[in-house]
């Protein structure tokens, strides 16, 4: 009868020791410290986002499906500002948009538009950037929007493709621009 009032114990103290540190995972770490402001680098990066960001609004005038710019808005944030990041790389934007506007596009030819399309698509577009390493966040948005707005597989290289390409294309002749910067890191 003690062993087994001792296992239990042990067993309680195991649960609580494994919670306790759960939680502990929450509080964070102290806040990083801030790089001091360089102007030339900011300039450089609002220029490659203007550059990029208005070749967008054209496409977007040209194809007229508006929920696509703010997904390739925050790609803009992540080559322009971010550029060092991997998911700022150009198989990640290139193909992370491709993957994931393929994933939207193939859930509403097949399913329609429904919320739990919506979801289906932005899941199988997470999985297979995962699968394929291109993950890129902005890529959810483009699985979105093609099951939201009804899109048919010409969306995937036009605009999203061609789109996302611009974007790189600006990032690798702006960004380069900079001593202190190189993109990009990789291609494939």
């Amino acid at each position: 009868m003690a062993q087994s009032k001792t296992l239990e114990v042990t067993k309680h103290s195991s649960a609580q020791e494994n919670l306790k540190s759960y939680i502990c995972k929450m509080r964070g770490g102290n806040c990083p410290a801030h790089k001091t402001v360089n102007l030339k680098s900011h300039l450089l990066t609002a220029v490659g986002s203007f550059l990029g960001i208005s070749l967008i609004a054209i496409l977007n005038t040209y194809y007229n499906i508006p929920l696509l710019v703010p997904s390739l808005g925050a790609s803009a944030v992540l080559l322009y500002a971010a550029c060092q990041v991997p998911m700022a790389q150009p198989r990640n934007v290139i193909g992370g948009h491709l993957v994931s506007a393929t994933a939207g596009v193939v859930v509403y030819q097949w399913l329609g538009n429904q919320w739990w399309t919506i979801a289906l698509a932005v899941t199988l577009a997470i999985f297979f950037m995962n699968m394929t390493h291109t993950l890129h966040p902005p890529g959810g948005a483009t699985a979105f929007v093609a099951v939201y707005t009804g899109q048919n597989f010409d969306y995937i290289l036009s605009p999203v493709g061609l789109g996302a390409f611009l974007l790189v294309l600006i990032a690798v002749l702006v960004n380069n621009c900079s001593s202190q910067r190189k993109y990009p890191q990789f291609w494939f």
